[in-house]
């Protein structure tokens, strides 16, 4: 052994245990990190959004696309948080346990939110609905039949029971409409509005942006219905709002 080998002291390794720490904990910032900047996992609390995503499907939400000014667009399938009393006893149920504490770190789907479609942005008028029963956007009729769940009632695009005459809009600034894809069962815009005789309603149908998770991009769980979501081009002839 030369004078060299003597004087340089070997590096000292980590014990197994020591290592296994290590990347356990550089796992949990990284889910942290991508948790509350990039992408977060929720579930399906309810039957509102079938036939495409049905109670307990696992879903994906990515964050980044209303960063730095962007806003949701017509059709896209959002999460976003109560406006205040939205949320049905089904739908405010949380995860429990050892759960409840993965889902704060981006390991376990959240709960408590809602996931519904938006219909209308800033400055639309929606109304429903024209002779076949479609809703209307800006006086332009809306084909949703690739989307949203059959029904045989008085009018395919709203919930029944009441006919088919109601308008909301045009919708304030920084603000969205939104319907769930099944719409015999779900609690959505529709019915959070105030009526003409009631003053002192708060009520209103329209979600901030500002409350808005993010964009749901894939349906994760079950495998066997793995997909990716986009936003459907049955918006895409709606005219600019006047």
């Amino acid at each position: 052994m030369t004078v060299d080998e003597k004087a340089t002291p070997r590096k000292r390794r980590l014990a197994v245990w020591q290592e296994t720490a290590l990347l356990l904990g550089i796992a949990l910032v990284l889910a942290i990190v991508i948790k509350t900047f990039f992408v977060q996992a929720y579930y399906i609390p309810s039957a509102s959004m079938e036939p495409g995503l049905i109670k307990n499907d696992r879903i994906l939400v990515q964050k980044v696309s209303y960063w730095f000014g962007g806003d949701p667009q017509r059709g896209d399938v959002i999460v976003f948080e109560d406006p205040g009393g939205w949320l049905t006893p089904e739908e405010e149920k949380s995860p429990t346990g050892v759960a409840s504490w993965l889902s704060k770190i981006g390991l376990y789907p959240s709960g408590g939110h809602l996931v519904k479609r938006v219909i209308g942005t800033a400055g639309d008028v929606i109304k429903c609905c024209d002779d076949q029963g479609r809703i209307e956007v800006n006086g332009q009729p809306v084909d949703e039949d690739d989307f949203i769940a059959e029904h045989h009632g008085p009018c395919d695009g709203w919930f029944p029971g009441g006919g088919c005459e109601w308008q909301f809009g045009p919708v304030p600034d920084g603000k969205v409409f939104v319907m769930g894809d099944n719409r015999a069962h779900s609690w959505d815009s529709r019915f959070h509005t105030c009526p003409p005789d009631e003053d002192s309603c708060t009520e209103s149908p329209f979600v901030d942006t500002d409350l808005v998770v993010g964009k749901v991009f894939s349906l994760v769980w079950p495998a066997s219905r793995w997909t990716w979501i986009s936003r459907p081009d049955a918006f895409d002839d709606v005219p600019s709002p006047d």
